[in-house]
């Protein structure tokens, strides 16, 4: 999955749930906070799908369980 398309389907999601969304450019990684949980995800242009998925996880306490389907 592209890094791109996994920061746009989290900033969506927020914004359906009515959360901040906000993106923090870091040394090596891009923070992501959704309401009151943060994240970082690596620089790559390609995230593995499983990589992904765990990303995702993080963020079930803001935006629910299973989200991302």
């Amino acid at each position: 999955m592209k890094r791109r398309a996994v920061l746009t389907k989290i900033r969506i999601a927020a914004r359906k749930s009515g959360l901040e969304f906000r993106e923090v450019e870091l040394t090596n990684h891009t923070g992501v906070i959704v309401g009151q949980t943060r994240s970082t995800l690596s620089r790559h242009a390609e995230i593995d799908d499983v990589t992904a998925r765990k990303f995702f996880d993080q963020f079930t306490n803001e935006l629910g369980r299973g989200w991302w389907r």
